[in-house]
This record gives structure tokens, C-alpha cells and sequence, in this order.
């Protein structure tokens, strides 16, 4: 089992503050596009936001996976998922309006971007993820954490949740006929997905005529 020892240990015990003290300020500044966006305007796409600290235990077991030193030097330089918030909005085509609003905010720089919303991964998979970087001062340093955001719908987060169960009990070899019925699972859930935005659109058309 991957451990950091020795003094690395309390040297990745820091440096995951400072990676929650980023984790932080991205959050509120999403709390501000919240309160903002239900004050403001008629929806709101933001249902609720979720956030994660890796343990020490993850963040060893992914170096050693990626063939990595188990440092804290080493997941610094290798790892962007350690702080990570997870948003869960309304509806699929929200997933876009959202991605966009974080791609402004001010002091927020975007790493990289990949669209498993429109180009799901083979297994089913559906969310949209961002790589940012934030600014962080504190005990007169300055330093840039990177924040993974992941956008998407409650049905895409119920079946990205129920597929990592399966994935974990089977330790990553899911027997084909689990993977086949995810797979049907993900394109209904998808299709739910289309459905219901085009409720909430007919039901927008009718209470601009009333």
C-alpha cells in the first residue's frame, strides 16, 4: 500500500491546506455567481455544489499508479484533481452557460477543458470538466492551486456514482453485461435529460403568453 513517509508526510499535510485554502476561494466565488444568479435572473442552474479534499491515502495510490515518487514535491508537480468541487445544475444544456460564467471570473485561469457531455467516454460517462487555476497568498507567499470543476446534471451524478460503486466491487474489471446495461443506462439518462429541458421550455413559452 502507496504511503508518504517520513517528513513528506507533513509536508503533504501543508501542502493540502493550502490546496483547501484554494478550494475555498473558488467556492465562494460561486456562492457569489449563486446568490447572483438567483437575484438577478429567472433561473438559476445551479442545484447544489459538492466538494472534495483527496485523502493522503488517494493522492499516494494515484502516484503510484502514474509511476510517480510519493512525495509532496511530486503530487504537486504531477496531480491537478487534489482540490475538486463538483456542480450539479437543472439541466444538460445549463452545463454550457456554467462553463462559460467560470471561464470569466476574474483571477480564474483555465488549464484544460474536455466535454463528456457532447463526446461521452465509452463506458457511458457525461460531465463536463475544467482544470483551473487560482491565486492563493497567505504567510507572504503566493502560489497558483489548481481546482478540477466538474458540471453536471443529477442524473449524470447518480449514474457516475453508480458506476464507480460497480467499477470499485469488480476492482476495475466490470463483467460486460453490468457495462452493457451502464451503457443503456447513460443514453437513457442522456435522453431523460433532453426531455426534461424541453418541459421547462414549453412551460417558459406558456408563461410568456399568460
Amino acid at each position: 500500500m502507496a504511503v508518504f513517509s517520513g517528513d513528506e508526510y507533513e509536508k503533504a499535510r501543508n501542502l493540502l491546506l493550502v490546496y483547501e485554502w484554494g478550494q475555498k476561494l473558488f467556492l465562494t466565488k460561486m456562492q457569489i455567481l449563486f446568490d447572483s444568479l438567483s437575484h438577478f435572473h429567472d433561473h438559476n442552474p445551479i442545484e447544489h455544489i459538492k466538494t472534495r479534499i483527496k485523502s493522503m491515502e488517494n493522492i499516494a495510490a494515484k502516484l503510484e499508479k502514474l509511476n510517480k515518487e510519493i512525495t509532496a514535491e511530486s503530487a504537486e508537480k504531477n496531480l491537478t484533481d487534489i482540490a475538486g468541487i463538483r456542480i450539479i445544475c437543472s439541466y444538460a444544456k445549463d452545463i454550457y452557460q456554467l462553463a462559460e460564467l467560470i471561464k470569466t471570473m476574474p483571477e480564474v485561469s483555465v488549464l484544460t477543458e474536455k466535454d463528456y457531455v457532447t463526446n461521452p467516454k465509452k463506458s457511458g460517462y457525461r460531465s463536463y470538466h475544467l482544470i483551473v487555476e487560482i491565486p492563493v497568498f497567505y504567510s507572504g507567499k503566493n502560489k497558483t492551486i489548481p481546482v478540477e470543476i466538474q458540471i453536471r446534471t443529477a442524473a449524470m451524478d447518480f449514474w457516475a456514482s453508480l458506476e464507480h460503486k460497480v467499477r470499485y466491487k469488480y476492482h476495475e474489471h466490470i463483467p460486460k453485461h453490468l457495462s452493457d446495461e451502464l451503457g443503456i443506462c447513460a443514453e437513457k439518462i442522456a435522453e431523460l435529460d433532453n426531455r426534461m429541458f424541453l418541459i421547462h421550455d414549453i412551460i417558459s413559452l406558456i408563461n410568456q403568453d399568460t
